[in-house]
């Protein structure tokens, strides 16, 4: 499933560390994030996220590295948001359906519960193309850091 226009986007770990790494489809997610500034957007992460980017930086880049992006995940226009019971349920009937890591079912379930469109460079993702709205920055095929937990 194409994106449609939407005023709701749910970036994945894999965006975030495209931002702030200024990989290959940094330009859009910047334009989203201005969006988000002016409040013509709604820009959401799961808290996995913000746990995957401090464990992945740290892992790559050392302690200093992931405490600074962490609290640039804090400056950023973002709404993070928790696990509520509801969403426990979409994450868990995703998990449950589909071959995705924990992680990535806390992501998609997000972008589900809030008919977001899920911003991402991540083809695990494909699995819910069809039910979940998309938006697919270039893909880096020297990923390494999805783990299933």
């Amino acid at each position: 499933m194409s994106a449609k226009p939407s005023n709701k986007y749910v970036l994945d770990t894999s965006a975030l560390l495209a931002f702030i790494e200024e990989e290959e489809g940094v330009e859009i997610i910047d334009g989203l994030l201005e969006g988000a500034s002016d409040k013509k957007n709604n820009i959401y992460i799961s808290t996995v996220s913000a746990i995957e980017v401090f464990y992945i930086s740290m892992q790559e880049q050392g302690r200093a590295v992931a405490e600074e992006r962490l609290e640039l995940l804090e400056i950023f226009p973002l709404i993070q948001e928790p696990l509520t019971p509801d969403l426990c349920r979409t994450i868990g009937k995703l998990k449950a359906t589909k071959p995705m890591s924990f992680a990535d079912c806390c992501i998609a379930g997000l972008a589900k519960e809030k008919n977001a469109v899920l911003v991402h460079k991540d083809p695990e993702f494909e699995s819910v193309e069809d039910e979940i709205r998309q938006l697919k920055l270039p893909y880096n095929s020297s990923i390494k850091f999805f783990v299933s937990c």
